[in-house]
């Protein structure tokens, strides 16, 4: 089978932006000065990627781009997003908070008391002026090319949202191979068909050829090359993966390097990554990770079968992670050769956790999935395979955190993310203290020299921009940009979060949680190892009282039961499901 960008070209490319970048890598702070121009803005988004996966923040994935711009630019540890993908890239997109902006709750899983609500559209809403917009009217050209989530009609497309040229798939995942399959299905025989759209318009992906990330990444090229003109305009650039999004897929030469490497299991993969963490110093060297949920299996339980098809799906993820980088260091490639990257603020993070959920439990999924899929252990990653790496996986992939995606425990909303602009006096630290997906938009615009146009603008009255610019905080001139007394808070499907300082409170139901408030002082405590709730109850009515403000200011909806509402974030089939397809070849049309 040809592909545009075979994993030959792939390590080149990574390989020589390693090597011509060097000398950038060098630069002292002190010799960097304010970039002659407006910088340009090259913005990364993986979907689902843990805390510890790559290379910088412990994990043994091989992810030498994203090592080197965490090496030699701003690494940021505490650094929050929404434990779901579409809330997050709407707080991307906008600086403003998710129940404000059309998703106060994931749109696949909105009840009909929030469905239509102010701020609960469902797709991204006309209150707000997004970042491209704020950009493209600042003269930049603005390009994408990825996943989109933020709305499935050519009316909430990235075309109409400020985006001069954009390739997007617009739901919330799909599979990474050409036969262009959603994810979600309510009817067996119909196999759900995924929304690409370019420039707005509806396309088909090509049938031969087609890996996600590979693909969006020559896209993402394509289009800077085609908007280039005579270089004078700075760019805007989001580079949006569905990597390592399920279903697991990646080439087979891919996966074979890692091939076995998984076979110890969990506990002892994850054991290494907390000693390389500890080593790295991004942990206290006497931290403990959590140790998991009962109602998981722990690897020994499992059959040797099992743990084949275990060992089998983290390969594949692994192999996607590796991928991703290599893409992304062809993109770093190309702004080198084009003398671009230098006068480039280049931004990278995860969506959120972890995920350890399961999409099977969501309508007719499992049946279709059973229906027409090959999991076999020998089969798993390629076309023709529908695979989630479940809780155990997903537990190492937040390492040493509590949980994973759709959780506000740390798992579920702390994610890497990497600042890189030496041009922009952005340089070699690594800084522990919070910041907040909301804060990307106010410290591009401030870099820019942009003006959002907020509350009052576009000829209608649009958000302001809630987060902080990052920007004096990244330079090194500011110590943190969240004070003691500054909150930030969390909701979705019925869980809650809110940090104010040092402390948080948190609040999942059972079993996951107690399903009342926890309080953890976090800076101290980050596996939320020790709930605090009865010995300070001073301090759990005090955020307590900062919840409150919260749910007025950003019109939270608090709906009874909401969490334990059945599906996705409440499966706990995963291990059923594993047993069926180690043993069983589901049958295929």
């Amino acid at each position: 089978m040809n592909r545009p960008f075979p994993g030959r070209l792939l390590a080149a490319a990574a390989a020589a932006w390693l090597v011509a970048c060097s000398s950038t890598a060098t630069t002292d702070r002190s010799e960097a000065a304010a970039p002659k121009r407006a910088p340009n803005f090259l913005l990364i988004l993986a979907d689902d990627l843990g805390y510890s996966d790559i290379g910088a923040y412990g994990g043994e994935i091989s992810t030498p781009n994203l090592d080197r711009l965490a090496r030699t630019g701003t690494q940021l540890t505490s650094f929050y997003a929404s434990p779901f993908c579409s809330p997050t890239r709407a707080m991307l997109m906008s600086g403003s908070d998710n129940h404000l902006i059309g998703y106060g709750d994931m749109a696949e899983l909105m009840l009909d008391q929030q469905r239509g609500k102010p701020g609960y559209e469902g797709h991204l809403n006309d209150r707000v002026v997004t970042l491209p917009e704020v950009l493209k009217q600042s003269g930049y050209r603005t390009v994408m090319a990825g996943k989109w989530h933020l709305g499935n009609t050519e009316a909430l497309s990235p075309a109409a949202r400020g985006f001069d040229r954009s390739y997007a798939m617009t739901m919330g995942g799909a599979s990474h191979f050409g036969d262009q399959l959603g994810i979600i299905t309510a009817d067996p025989d119909k196999p759900p068909k995924a929304m690409y759209r370019e420039n707005g318009k509806a396309v088909d992906i090509p049938r031969d050829g087609f890996y996600s990330s590979d693909a969006f990444a020559s896209r993402l090229i394509q289009y800077l090359e085609e908007t280039r003109g005579d270089g004078s305009r700075p760019f805007f650039a989001y580079l949006a993966f569905t990597a390592p999004h399920w279903p697991l897929h990646a080439h087979d030469e891919d996966i074979a390097r890692y091939d076995g490497k998984y076979d110890a299991g969990y506990d002892a993969i994850r054991a290494q990554r907390l000693e390389r963490m500890k080593q790295l110093g991004l942990v206290p060297t006497d931290v403990e990770a959590y140790a998991g949920h009962p109602r998981w299996k722990r690897w020994e339980q499992l059959t040797p079968a099992e743990r084949r098809s275990e060992s089998r799906r983290m390969a594949v993820y692994a192999a996607m992670v590796d991928n991703m980088d290599r893409n992304i260091g062809r993109v770093l490639q190309y702004l080198q050769e084009r003398g671009d990257l230098d006068n480039t603020v280049v931004v990278f993070m995860s969506d959120n956790g972890a995920d350890g959920n399961s999409v099977f439990d969501l309508a007719r999924t499992r049946d279709w999935i059973r229906k027409d899929m090959d999991n076999s252990t020998g089969n798993i990653g390629r076309p023709g395979s529908f695979i989630e790496y479940g809780p155990g996986w997903a537990q190492v992939g937040s390492t040493p955190l509590n949980l994973f995606k759709s959780f506000m425990h740390e798992g579920g909303i702390s994610v890497p993310a990497i600042v890189w602009g030496p041009a922009a006096g952005i340089s070699g630290q690594r800084r522990t203290q919070v910041a907040h997906i909301m804060d990307i938009a106010p410290t591009f615009y401030e870099l820019a020299g942009a003006r959002h146009p907020g509350p009052v603008g576009e000829g209608r009255t649009v958000l302001p921009v809630k987060g902080r610019s990052l920007v004096a905080f990244l330079q090194g001139r500011q110590e943190s940009v969240y004070g003691p007394d500054d909150a930030i808070g969390w909701e979705l499907g019925g869980r809650k979060a809110l940090r104010k300082g040092d402390w948080k409170i948190v609040q999942s139901n059972r079993p996951w949680g107690t399903g009342e408030w926890e309080l953890y002082n976090v800076a101290r405590d980050r596996t939320e190892s020790r709930n605090l709730a009865i010995e300070r109850p001073d301090k759990l009515a005090e955020l307590v009282q900062a919840w409150k403000q919260y749910v007025a200011d950003n019109g939270v909806l608090e709906i009874d039961g909401l969490s334990d509402r059945p599906g996705y974030s409440n499966a706990a089939k995963y291990y059923d499901d594993l047993a069926h397809e180690a043993v069983e070849a589901p049958r295929r049309k």
